[in-house]
This record gives C-alpha cells, sequence and structure tokens, in this order.
C-alpha cells in the first residue's frame, strides 16, 4: 500500500508560500536595482530544489517486509523486523515523548525534514508535513522515526498487519 506525505497543514503552506515569494522578490528587485540580487534568488531556487528532490519524501510504501519511503531522488527500505512499534500521536503525546526538541535540517519549506534533536530521545528522524496527526515509529537501537503519511491510521494498520 502507499501513502503519500499528507498535504500540508495551514500554517506551513503559509510560511511555505512566504519562502516561495523570496526569490520573486529578488529576481523582480534585480530588474530594477543592482544584478547583483539575481545572485541570491539563484541560490534560493537552488536551495529549494535540493530540498524537495532530497529532503521532502513523496511516498511511504507498505511492503509485506519493508517500508520503502521514497524521495524524488532517492528511496530507503526499511525493515519491518526492524519496527518495534508503530502509533499515531498527537502534539502532546509528541512533546511527552521527545521533551523539547530543535530542527536540524530543512524546515518551513514543504514542512519539516531531517533530523529532530530532542531532549529525551536524541536524534529522531523526521519527515513532516503537517503538525497534527503524527506517526511515530519505534526501531529497537536504531533512531525513532516521526513521519506524516496521509491517512495516519489506516498507514499504522497497513504497517502493523
Amino acid at each position: 500500500m502507499s501513502f503519500e506525505l499528507a498535504p500540508m497543514c495551514t500554517l506551513l503552506r503559509t510560511l511555505t508560500l512566504v519562502l516561495a515569494a523570496l526569490p520573486v522578490t529578488f529576481l523582480l528587485a534585480g530588474n530594477v536595482g543592482p544584478r547583483a540580487l539575481y545572485l541570491p534568488a539563484l541560490l534560493l531556487l537552488l536551495t529549494y530544489g535540493w530540498v524537495w528532490s532530497r529532503f521532502r519524501p513523496t511516498a511511504f510504501v507498505v511492503h509485506p517486509d519493508s517500508l520503502e519511503v521514497i524521495w524524488p531522488l532517492k528511496g530507503r527500505r526499511i525493515r519491518r523486523d526492524g519496527i518495534s512499534s508503530v502509533r499515531v500521536i498527537d502534539r502532546q503525546e509528541l512533546r511527552q515523548e521527545v521533551g523539547w526538541g530543535m530542527r536540524v535540517g530543512a524546515g518551513g519549506l514543504w514542512g519539516g525534514f531531517g533530523w529532530l534533536w530532542t531532549s529525551r530521545r536524541g536524534i529522531v528522524q523526521m519527515y513532516v508535513s503537517r503538525l497534527d496527526r503524527f506517526v511515530w515509529i519505534e526501531r529497537g537501537k536504531e533512531r525513532p522515526w516521526l513521519i506524516t503519511p496521509e491517512r495516519s491510521e489506516e498507514f499504522v494498520a497497513a504497517l502493523t498487519r
């Protein structure tokens, strides 16, 4: 079964739209002002492309023996026998689980992707596009994962079968 990354929540969608306006602003300013403003626009566009293709997963595919995470330019498989538990958690439960945290990676543009350094659990792999209905995946001695696939409950049911 395949589950796309969940649609963005309102806050992350708004933040993404604001960030998307930055290169446009630099390009327009470069047309009427110093041409040097084209450089930050180019750097932002390259960074946004890198985040889209290397950090933001497009889908989570549950196979009989593995969970496959698909990005536009890469993929990763997690063996299901290496997953000790999986559950849907809300923001309060997440706070209780990890304490306070700090994102390391891409954040704000289409969601938060990369690592979440936490006071209670250390580093957590994080691929979220909304700020509710998280899926928490325990992986034994490996880092836990925090993701937001569409249809969270159905994803958890498919992965626990």
